[in-house]
């Protein structure tokens, strides 16, 4: 996968295209980053991407200008068809969804904003989605980019050691994971779950997919009603709520 990072402080990336599972995606070129810096763009002597607001108020607004020269510069580097991404508080909330929907695109860019905001007209005429990480603000859009790379990143083939990992993790189904143990078996008087000791595959995974279920139950519940629920899930939850009843 191509990703075409528009930002005004790509050092900030430098960590992540190095460490961890991200990094091995680069080293391997699984995933090739370019970045786009607005303030090549410009034309003045003091490369000024930003300027006051129109109407007034604090803060100050990133130009039109640099931005979509920017842009201009990464779609002809970036493969057809490529998404205009804005990491945006204001955008539909980022989630296991758009990572399914976007890991068999050929490329991304991710345009990252910097200070109160984006001028809208650059927004209307070259973003394509708009994405939020959550619902707080941040100083700039670089944190929730790469969030999205990382994300993304993990679902491509060959990024992960074990390619189970990522079709078992988290949210894929909608529920939260099961809880994980290691040694020692025995931690102060905390045990390991007899049914993980057991040797029982089939044991293993009902106990795990309880444990999931229970957890999305307690913790986010309102993941559940996207759901179709199996059999055994069905017979999971009954006994789920069946221990919830008071004595």
């Amino acid at each position: 996968m191509w990703l075409g990072i528009i930002t005004l402080f790509p050092d900030m990336f430098a960590a992540v295209t190095r460490e961890g599972v991200f990094g091995r995606a680069v080293a391997s070129e699984i995933v090739s980053l370019e970045f786009f810096n607005p303030r090549d763009y410009t034309t003045d002597r003091h490369r000024t991407v930003d300027d006051r607001p129109y109407g007034g108020g604090a803060g100050m607004v990133m130009k039109v200008e640099p931005l979509q020269q920017a842009v201009a510069a990464a779609k002809e580097r970036a493969p057809a068809n490529t998404p205009v991404v804005l990491m945006s508080p204001q955008g539909q909330r980022f989630s296991q969804t758009q990572v399914s929907a976007y890991r068999d695109s050929a490329g991304l860019i991710l345009v990252c904003g910097r200070y109160e905001g984006i001028d809208e007209r650059f927004i209307n005429r070259w973003v394509d989605v708009e994405w939020s990480v959550g619902d707080y603000v941040l100083s700039g859009g670089e944190l929730p980019a790469m969030v999205v790379m990382d994300a993304i990143a993990r679902h491509l083939p060959g990024t992960l050691g074990n390619q189970m990992s990522a079709i078992d993790e988290s949210y894929l189904d909608a529920t939260l994971d099961y809880p994980h143990y290691t040694r020692p078996e025995t931690l102060a008087s905390e045990k390991i779950p007899p049914q993980l000791l057991s040797g029982d595959h089939g044991q293993v995974a009902k106990y795990r997919r309880r444990e999931a279920l229970k957890r999305t139950l307690n913790r986010r519940p309102e993941l559940l009603t996207t759901m179709t629920f199996g059999e055994l899930d069905r017979e999971l939850l009954l006994e789920i709520f069946a221990d919830r009843q008071p004595e």
